[in-house]
């Protein structure tokens, strides 16, 4: 459930429902998709929420994809164990585990945006290991934190062991710093002594405690928890782990306490209201620390060139499309002339041209995307904008075989695709070193990035929109070849057709399978655009969709008008495409266009 999901639509239904029930709909659903590969792949797809490289830091004998994890009080059930090693986490925590659970029922309610009620939940130690054994694979550290007395807690740490990577204590849960030791000493995983902020003056005792590390929860403010940070970090050597959580409502807020001291940081009720997609904008914000070499992909100006041929192609076909219509390879299989398809009915002419336009459009407007791809994200290394020019572009190539399954291959076509081949994979080769993850400016909950929300989830809709009506369109050409409006428009029958010339629905089929290649191939492309390439001051994605959508649009819309084939539902898909379209660009603009430093 990304961000551009769960702010417009979710969030507002779900705030006014029961909080436990809100949640664990919301948990329960994301860990069914997770339980399978395929809903792996399409909450990775959704998301691309791998972090940075850069941000793997090593802690406790252990390696961390990200220093963000989240609290336990999130997840007291577990009900989202799985799904949340998807989201972006470097690391889990579990609990509190008591032996028997905690006897009261949970009664949560949201008030101005935080959640109140008896929070301090504990699970049973039996449906714990029950839900760690469920677990099929472990992507991400868990942190297990444990609750009783000091026997229970040696109870619990011993029957735990295998699953955990380190336990968290509280400091009270020990009558002296014997104990702990005692326990340490027959804990062969990591012991991290969790205290609150007003806890820092007893900074001394916990030094005799020696723990591997410290875990530091906010109870009052932001400030005062950094300002406990700071005094733990100078009362404590820079090799001691030191966590926190709480706290964090927006990137900012987790910057700060890693910046000033925090090894990791969990996130807490916050996470709820500041939306699923926080994991990923805090790594994409705090990787911007750090001062990388720049990576120049050389083979971005073999994905440009490939976008360039597709854009004059389509200049090429759409100077054909408003002439002459049918060219002489065309004529050569039809065995007439085109006068006399003219002279039998004006109107196929015209809706060959229609069919023939719209293609052309379609090309510019995706030779516009590839390019832009290329030069602003491939160039810089971006594995993201790689990933889309590939999946687009071979999407586009395997639309030949819908050629040839209409019984009349179009070599004009045929040649196209092996003059474009090269370019792909010269710069399939060459770029294989965009593998960087991108970073972001993006501190803050700000009202535009809000707005950017609803932006990004009218793109995301238009294209998977598109997408869709590439596969509807080469199905139907398929298939019937003409919806009933075409018939309408041409005033005669498939068997009139076919009386006429029967080869003559194979030319219109090709257009068709044509077309709805290239929307589709187009249409994934604004896909994936929308849902990995909006981030603030990433002004090139906006000017991509502004003007990449351009011809696509006129050439769908504008030539119906020309040829006079303007019945409303056949066009009602155009009109909704364009309003989704100018929804995206007019609520990103002001987040896409913003200047950063």
């Amino acid at each position: 459930m990304p961000d551009w999901s769960y702010h417009p639509i979710f969030k507002p239904i779900l705030q006014k429902l029961p909080a436990s029930f809100s949640r664990e709909f919301i948990h329960r659903g994301m860990s069914m998709i997770s339980s399978t590969a395929i809903g792996e792949a399409v909450i990775e797809f959704l998301g691309h929420m791998a972090p940075s490289k850069d941000l793997e830091k090593r802690l406790f004998g252990i390696t961390f994809s990200s220093p963000v994890g989240l609290c336990g009080k999130i997840d007291p059930n577990l009900s989202g164990l799985k799904a949340f090693q998807n989201l972006g986490f470097g690391f889990i925590e579990i609990g509190p585990v008591s032996i028997r659970g905690t006897d009261k029922k949970e009664e949560l309610y949201v008030y101005q945006e935080q959640v109140k009620g008896n929070t301090n939940i504990s699970i049973k130690l039996s449906a714990v290991l029950k839900k760690l054994n469920s677990l099929k694979k472990k992507k991400v550290p868990l942190f297990i934190r444990i609750e009783g007395t000091f026997q229970e807690i040696t109870q619990i740490c011993e029957i735990l062991q295998p699953y955990s990577d380190a336990f968290i204590i509280n400091d009270n849960a020990f009558a002296s710093a014997n104990q702990f030791n005692q326990l340490r000493d027959s804990v062969s995983k990591p012991l991290i002594v969790a205290c609150t902020a007003e806890c820092i003056a007893n900074a001394e005792e916990l030094k005799q405690y020696n723990p591997n590390g410290i875990l530091l929860e906010e109870t009052s403010s932001h400030h005062s928890l950094i300002d406990a940070l700071v005094a733990l970090r100078k009362s404590f050597s820079d090799d001691l782990p030191i966590i926190t959580t709480g706290g964090i409502k927006e990137p900012l807020d987790a910057t700060r306490l890693l910046e000033n001291g925090a090894s990791l940081i969990m996130l807490d009720f916050e996470y709820i209201f500041a939306g699923p997609g926080l994991p990923k904008r805090i790594n994409e914000v705090y990787s911007n620390r750090f001062q990388t070499e720049h990576v120049f992909v050389c083979g971005w100006i073999w994905y440009w060139l490939f976008g360039l041929a597709i854009t004059i192609a389509g200049f090429i076909a759409l100077f054909f499309s408003m002439t002459s219509i049918i060219l002489p390879y065309d004529e050569s299989f039809l065995g007439m002339m085109r006068n006399d398809i003219f002279s039998f009915n004006p109107g196929i002419l015209s809706f060959m041209a229609h069919d023939r336009m719209t293609l052309s459009g379609t090309m510019i407007s995706g030779g516009i995307i590839y390019m832009q791809l290329a030069k602003y994200g491939i160039q810089n290394g971006l594995h993201w904008a790689r990933k889309a020019v590939n999946i687009g572009g071979i999407i586009g190539f395997l639309g030949i075989l819908l050629f040839i399954g209409y019984g009349y291959f179009d070599w004009l076509h045929g040649l196209f695709w092996l003059i474009l081949l090269p370019f792909f994979i010269l710069g399939y080769k060459k770029s294989k070193n965009a593998m960087a993850a991108p970073s972001s400016t993006n501190l803050f909950n700000s009202r535009y990035w809000r707005m950017s929300l609803f932006g990004q989830l009218a793109f995301v809709i238009l294209g998977f929109s598109l997408a869709l009506g590439g596969v509807v369109i080469s199905v139907i050409g398929a298939s019937n070849v003409f919806v009933p409006t075409d018939l309408s428009y041409l005033c005669l029958t498939p068997e009139a057709i076919n009386e006429f010339n029967e080869k003559l629905i194979p030319v219109i089929a090709h257009d068709r399978a044509g077309f709805g290649s290239a929307l589709l191939s187009v249409g994934l492309l604004v896909l994936m655009l929308a849902l990995w390439g909006i981030r603030e001051g990433e002004g090139w994605v906006w000017w991509t969709f502004t003007i990449g959508a351009i011809p696509a649009f006129l050439s769908g819309i504008i030539t119906h008008f020309i040829i006079n084939y303007t019945v409303f539902i056949h066009l009602l898909p155009a009109y909704i495409a364009v309003a989704l379209y100018l929804i995206g660009v007019i609520f990103t603009a002001p987040f896409l266009l913003k200047r950063t430093r």
